[in-house]
């Protein structure tokens, strides 16, 4: 498993990955040959990367009361979309639409990271982050992972702190 820590997004980087370097956020890039037949992104990273799932965390985009909003939930769960909308003062929450989702944050599904987005939208953090020193989140493409602090997370990306996943 490829392993770096980057202090620049350098050649190749995402927007992800420049978003941490520009703000001096430490991380590790994990690069990992991405399946297109994999059925779970998030838990072929895990297994991949050999990280445990509740270590790996997925983003995903809700509509909460016609706001899009990003939640970030180990893989190795659910997110729980009533908790979502209560985590942000929301009455309903549903899944948004894929295509809004990849064309409001610039990155695609499988790959749609919290940080570097095209527009920032809210973002709501799974309270089980902050029992880990470090969680993986998606760089920015399918195959890259960033593993960084749940502390540097919430502050790049003001994220709040609530228990949104369920398993």
């Amino acid at each position: 498993m490829p392993k770096r820590t980057r202090k620049s997004g350098g050649p190749g980087g995402t927007p992800a990955t420049v978003a941490l370097a520009a703000a001096g956020t430490e991380f590790t890039v994990h690069a990992y040959d991405h399946d297109p037949a994999s059925a779970s992104y998030g838990e072929e990273a895990a297994e991949a990367l050999g990280v445990s799932p509740d270590r790996v965390f997925k983003t995903l985009v809700a509509d909460v009361d016609g706001e899009l909003t990003v939640a970030v939930v180990p893989v190795a769960g659910l997110l729980d979309l009533k908790a979502l909308a209560a985590a942000v003062g929301g009455k309903r929450a549903t899944m948004a639409d894929p295509t809004a989702a990849e064309r409001t944050t610039g990155y695609v599904r499988g790959g749609i990271s919290p940080l570097g987005q095209r527009k920032r939208l809210r973002t709501v953090l799974d309270a089980s982050a902050s029992a880990h020193a470090t969680i993986c989140v998606s760089a920015g493409r399918r195959g890259l992972e960033v593993e960084l602090s749940p502390a540097d997370l919430r502050t790049l990306t003001s994220a709040v702190l609530a228990p949104i996943g369920r398993a």
